[in-house]
């Protein structure tokens, strides 16, 4: 039989589906909204979590900000003090540039009051009559040499920074420049029993030999001051392109930490000589060290202390015919030969220099005299009836050079007057000029033994 969905005996198992269905409903009501209270509670959480990352954003972006402004400012000042560091740095190299410019510039005055005071003394020295006198002259001539030699080497580092030094290398023989080394220093070796051997050369070298020379003269000079016993050799290796010329000696030695403080300027070892043919200013060396910088030459150093020291000079080999070195002029045995009488016309700016000049050629038996510039040279020809045998000019006159008041006395005289041009003017273009003009040149300050021979062979 089929029952009716309103069938009493239906209604238990419905109502009880119900029942069932109504707790399920329940439970899930009940599971929804934990879920729910969960999920908001979630929500919240994130929420703050967002905004306390959110604050910690915005503090961070402030610190950047703050520390970005601060090292803004600092970059900005050191900026600023980098510039004014610059600044500094640049006044005084412009300082220094000038200094030695000058320096450079001036060596000519500075040593014209030199010039005038060794003249001086040899015409005092010849009047002494007592062998006190004779000791006296001969220990102010000695603080002249040495005031000389450091206000030369002074104005030579002068030159050297400056860059006024410009190296004219040609094709040179070692051979000539060796043996004029071995001649120069032969009497200092004697003087202190050294034994100085320059072993001899037929090697030619691409260098400038005037630059050459005063290395090798340095090097010398300072193996010698610092050798008490034994010997000095000079000697030359071969390194195929290359060769090296090298200054041995058996001196003190060089410790190993004064390797380099040795080419410091007014640098002195222990140890030095005291004698005033030898007697150094500790510039020998930072010269050398100069020259061959500008050179592009290369200098080594070998030393043992209490055994000796070796420096050697490296620079390239080269093939043909050389350029011959200037000689220089040796004193004849009768110094007086051919100067007796003779009228020599002194023309120099400086009175001092005139005056002491024409005062101690006097003293050689010439007739001196003495004027400033060419407006006197015509009341001199006038006077003496005839044009002077010799003259001694100064290279820089307050008019022009020494060369054109030699061609003036020559135009106006019609002879070639000999003449000698003394100078203080160390610049390789002034000793051209001079060269060209087939002129001997004398540089200041002069010695005058030397002045005195070449006078002498002038008028031979």
């Amino acid at each position: 039989m089929r029952h009716s969905a309103l069938d009493p005996a239906s209604t238990p198992d419905l109502q009880a589906r119900i029942a069932e269905l109504e707790q399920r409903v329940a439970k899930l009501e009940k599971i929804n909204s934990v879920l729910i209270d969960r999920a908001e509670r979630a929500v919240d959480n994130g929420q703050g979590s967002a905004f306390s990352l959110f604050q910690t954003a915005i503090g961070l972006e402030r610190q950047v900000r703050e520390r970005t402004c601060q090292l803004s400012r600092t970059l900005r000042r050191l900026e600023q003090v980098n510039a004014e560091l610059a600044d500094a740095k640049n006044l005084a190299e412009r300082a220094s540039r000038a200094k030695t410019r000058f320096l450079a510039q001036a060596g000519h005055d500075l040593l014209q009051p030199l010039y005038a005071a060794r003249l001086t003394l040899s015409a005092l020295d010849e009047v002494q009559t007592s062998d006190e006198g004779h000791r006296l002259t001969l220990r102010v001539e000695r603080a002249l040499f040495t005031s000389e030699s450091l206000l030369k080497s002074l104005l030579d580092i002068s030159q050297l920074d400056a860059g006024v030094v410009i190296p004219q290398v040609s094709t040179v023989a070692l051979g000539q420049l060796l043996s004029d080394l071995a001649n120069d220093f032969a009497p200092i070796a004697h003087l202190r029993n050294l034994d100085l051997r320059v072993v001899p050369s037929s090697v030619h070298v691409s260098t400038d030999p005037l630059m050459l020379k005063r290395i090798l003269q340095n090097l010398v000079s300072n193996a010698l001051r610092y050798t008490e016993k034994g010997r000095v050799l000079v000697g030359v290796r071969h390194r195929h392109d290359w060769i090296r010329i090298e200054v041995i000696d058996t001196g003190s030695g060089i410790p190993k930490d004064q390797h380099c403080a040795i080419f410091d300027e007014f640098h002195r070892g222990k140890g030095a000589a005291s004698e005033p043919e030898v007697v150094g200013l500790g510039l020998g060396l930072s010269i050398v060290q100069r020259l061959i910088r500008a050179l592009g030459h290369r200098l080594a150093l070998e030393s043992e202390v209490g055994r000796g020291s070796k420096f050697s000079v490296e620079l390239p080999r080269t093939e043909g015919l050389p350029l011959p070195l200037a000689q220089p002029f040796e004193d004849h045995p009768s110094q007086g030969r051919g100067l007796s009488g003779a009228l020599v016309v002194v023309i120099d700016n400086d009175s001092a220099v005139r005056e002491a000049t024409a005062e101690l050629i006097k003293r050689w038996d010439c007739k001196a005299v003495p004027i400033c510039d060419l407006s006197e040279m015509e009341e001199v020809v006038a006077q003496r009836g005839r044009a002077p045998d010799l003259l001694l000019v100064d290279y820089h006159l307050d008019h022009g050079s020494g060369l054109d008041a030699i061609a003036a006395v020559h135009a106006s005289c019609g002879v070639d007057v000999p003449a000698i041009v003394v100078t203080a003017d160390y610049s390789e273009e002034t000793e051209a000029r001079v060269a060209a003009a087939g002129i001997e040149l004398l540089r200041k300050p002069v010695k005058p033994a030397e002045l005195r021979a070449l006078m002498a062979h002038l008028l031979e």
